[in-house]
C-alpha cells in the first residue's frame, strides 16, 4: 500500500478547520489560527496539511523500522477510533484513563499487566473450584485492568512514538514522554498548548468526524510502513497472499465469470 493521502477537502468535510470560541482560546495557537467568525475561532488547514503530512512520514519511518505506536485518546469521542486504529494498524492504545507512571514507571505497569494475564488465565481456563463471590471480585478486577491496560498489554516497552488527542487532557501523558524523549504527535485544537509536541497538527479534537479521520490516516501510515519494512528485509509480501487467477477457477464458474467478472483484489 501507498501513504494515505490528506486533502483540504477531506479536512474540511470532517470539520477540522473548526476551533473553540474565541474566548476559549490559548494564546499560544494564534500563528496557527486563520481568523474567527461568529465568535468561534478557524483553524488555518493550509498549515494543518504539511504539518500532518509530516507527521505522516515520521509514523511511517516508526513503524518501517519495527518501532512501537501508542495511540492516546480517553476523551468519549476519542475512545472508538483509537481503539480501532491501534487494532488495525496492529499497535498499541490508551483509550480510558491514563494511568500515573504509564511510561516512567513501567517496571509497576509491568507488574499491573502480569496480574491481569493472570487473571485472564484463571477466568478463562480454570474457574473451577472458586465460589460465585471469589469468581465476580476476579471479574471486577480483571475488568478494571482490561480498561486501563489492555490496550498496552502487549507493548513490551515503551512506545517510540506518541499520537494524542486533546493535549490538554492528556498533559500527564505528554510529560512523561517528554521525560523519556518519545516523540509525541498532538492534535492541537484552539484551546491547545502546543509547548512539547514535536510534531504539531493543528485541528479540531472534538468532532467524531475529524477524530476519526486523523486515526484512520495515523494507522493508514503505520500499515503502509510495516510493509515497506518486511520489503526492507527481503520477505516476499505477494508469496505471502494467495492471488486468486481468474483462469484457474473451475470450469463451473467459468460462465458466471463471463457474465460479471470477479473483483478479486478485496482477496489479495
Amino acid at each position: 500500500m501507498a501513504m494515505p493521502e490528506i486533502s483540504m477537502r477531506l479536512l474540511l468535510e470532517a470539520g477540522a478547520h473548526f476551533g473553540h470560541q474565541t474566548h476559549r482560546w490559548n494564546p499560544k495557537m494564534e500563528r496557527y489560527l486563520f481568523g474567527a467568525r461568529s465568535n468561534i475561532h478557524i483553524i488555518d488547514l493550509s498549515q494543518t496539511l504539511p504539518l500532518f503530512h509530516q507527521a505522516l512520514l515520521k509514523v511511517r519511518e516508526v513503524a518501517a523500522a519495527g518501532g512501537r505506536v501508542l495511540f492516546v485518546g480517553t476523551k468519549r469521542q476519542a475512545q472508538g477510533p483509537v481503539a480501532v486504529a491501534a487494532k488495525r494498524s496492529a499497535q498499541y492504545y490508551v483509550n480510558h484513563r491514563w494511568l500515573g507512571g504509564t511510561l516512567t514507571n513501567w517496571r509497576t505497569i509491568s507488574g499491573s499487566i502480569a496480574r491481569l494475564r493472570e487473571l485472564e488465565n484463571v477466568l478463562d481456563s480454570n474457574p473451577a473450584g472458586r465460589s460465585k463471590k471469589e469468581l465476580l471480585t476476579l471479574t471486577r478486577e480483571r475488568e478494571k485492568l482490561e480498561l486501563s491496560l489492555g490496550g498496552i498489554k502487549d507493548m513490551g516497552g515503551i512506545p517510540d512514538l506518541m499520537f494524542v488527542i486533546d493535549t490538554n487532557k492528556e498533559a500527564i501523558a505528554i510529560q512523561e514522554a517528554r521525560k523519556l524523549n518519545i516523540p509525541v504527535i498532538g492534535i492541537l485544537d484552539s484551546n491547545s498548548d502546543p509547548d512539547g509536541i514535536t510534531y504539531p497538527v493543528p485541528g479540531n479534537d472534538d468532532a467524531a468526524r475529524a477524530l476519526q479521520l486523523y486515526c484512520d490516516l495515523i494507522a493508514d501510515a503505520v500499515l503502509d510502513g510495516l510493509a515497506a519494512g518486511q520489503v526492507a528485509s527481503g520477505v516476499d509480501l505477494g508469496a505471502a497472499i494467495a492471488p486468486m487467477e481468474p483462469a484457474l477457477a473451475e470450469p463451473a464458474l467459468a460462465p458466471a465469470a463471463e457474465e460479471a467478472p470477479a473483483d478479486t483484489t478485496a482477496e489479495v
